[in-house]
């Protein structure tokens, strides 16, 4: 994965081997405009016309939209809210667009067979949940928040024809998804080619400065700025961000794997689960998901290399995002509950059951593992026997060919956190 590398040096800024030259000697507060914008980031298209706009002196409209596909939020949907809070600090204008239009047509993105639509009533739902959860991240009071029917309900079939004339099917089978289904013979509804056009038409609607999303949407994006370009209106900024790996640091945060940090989660679960991440990955949490400053981010690595122990730091990091979802003494009391439980050998009160049926034969530790919910997949499982993260009854084991016979009871244990009561019939 490709990652903004960015380096100050007087009034030289450095974007991916592009010089850009800022001769205003007054122009420190652009400088670190751009340096907040663009940590985490993974590809921001076009950098000279994002510093054009902030020279301009006005606020800029930064739209992010989101289709209410699922009730629920995780810490990694909250990447591309955390950078939307940090225009807001910026004195920037945010709308928080909910695409309940786009959502009954189904983004394409990344799936290999047509989308199944939301109804009008699972859109209503989940739009008023991520309107209550993104207010712990955004700032109400200058947040915008928009629904893209507003006009696209009244846009028409006539104006839905005149907007498709504005793209080709060349182009938007360029796109891997549609290319890929295509050569393999998947069907591709005609109303999937509508998604990007609509969600470029909201760009257009809001005649917007910054799109921001996923690097999985960089195609619809790029189809907003085409799009505005073709009514005449000045190209927004692209702003694309990384996809936050989930707790395992290898694959992406994702509910169905198992590896992710609910936003709603209780203080002593978010905790927990925060603590599980690798010394390695929490850097990269750090980038995403905090909103200390790059200069305090500097010093904490500094404190690292000095021979603080990496876990001190990352309770600063489980803290900051705790007290985020909840308040600071939560944060505080499931640190507290963290270090009783886990420093002191303790295990959780409430450790879960679960019985494994395998008709008397036994069964694997791998898939015993995998089925009591403690590893995403066998191979994971292996993964964390090799690096030492298994235990049964509090004794580390280590051997992938290891079998629970019929009648086992005991306690299986991954990493520090992640504990099942197994029972093998």
């Amino acid at each position: 994965m490709h990652y903004v590398a960015w380096q100050y040096n007087a009034m030289l800024l450095l974007h991916s081997g592009v010089a850009l030259q800022l001769t205003d000697p007054n122009m420190s507060e652009i400088k670190q405009a751009l340096e907040l914008i663009a940590r985490g980031t993974e590809e921001i298209i076009k950098i000279e016309d994002l510093q054009k706009k902030l020279e301009a002196g006005k606020p800029l409209q930064i739209k992010v939209g989101f289709d209410p596909t699922a009730p629920d939020l995780h810490i990694g949907h909250t990447v591309v809210i955390n950078k939307m809070r940090q225009f807001q600090d910026l004195g920037h204008e945010v709308t928080f667009l909910i695409g309940d239009f786009t959502g009954m047509i189904g983004d394409p993105t990344g799936k290999s067979a047509t989308r199944k639509p939301l109804t009008p009533e699972q859109i209503k739902e989940n739009a008023e949940t991520y309107a209550t959860q993104v207010f712990k991240v955004l700032d109400r009071e200058k947040t915008r928040v928009r629904f893209n029917s507003e006009w696209m309900s009244s846009l028409g079939s006539e104006g839905m024809i005149r907007l498709a004339a504005k793209y080709t099917v060349a182009r938007m089978l360029e796109r891997d998804d549609f290319e890929n289904r295509y050569r393999s013979g998947q069907p591709i509804g005609l109303h999937e080619l509508l998604y990007p056009l609509a969600q470029g038409y909201d760009s257009v609607m809001m005649e917007t400065d910054v799109e921001m999303g996923g690097t999985d949407q960089k195609f619809n994006l790029l189809v907003g700025r085409h799009l505005q370009q073709q009514y005449g209106q000045q190209p927004q900024v692209i702003i694309t961000l990384p996809l936050l790996e989930g707790l395992d640091g290898v694959q992406k945060m994702s509910k169905s794997l198992n590896n992710y940090v609910g936003i709603t989660e209780v203080p002593d679960e978010m905790f927990g689960k925060l603590m599980s991440i690798s010394d390695e990955m929490m850097w990269r949490y750090f980038d995403l998901l905090s909103f200390r400053s790059n200069a305090d981010l500097k010093g904490l690595r500094q404190q690292v290399v000095d021979g603080i122990n990496p876990r001190d730091i990352k309770f600063l990091l489980c803290e900051e995002i705790v007290e985020r979802f909840h308040d600071r003494a939560a944060a505080v009391a499931a640190r507290e509950t963290f270090i009783a439980r886990f420093r002191g050998g303790a295990m959780p009160e409430d450790i879960p059951e679960q019985m494994l049926e395998t008709d008397g034969q036994g069964i694997g530790i791998a898939t015993a593992l995998t089925r009591c919910g403690l590893t995403s997949s066998n191979s994971d499982a292996f993964r964390m026997l090799k690096q030492g993260g298994v235990r049964i009854d509090g004794e580390k084991v280590s051997d992938r060919s290891l079998q629970l016979e019929a009648g086992f009871e005991g306690i299986l244990q991954v990493g520090k956190r992640k504990f099942c009561k197994a029972h093998v019939k």
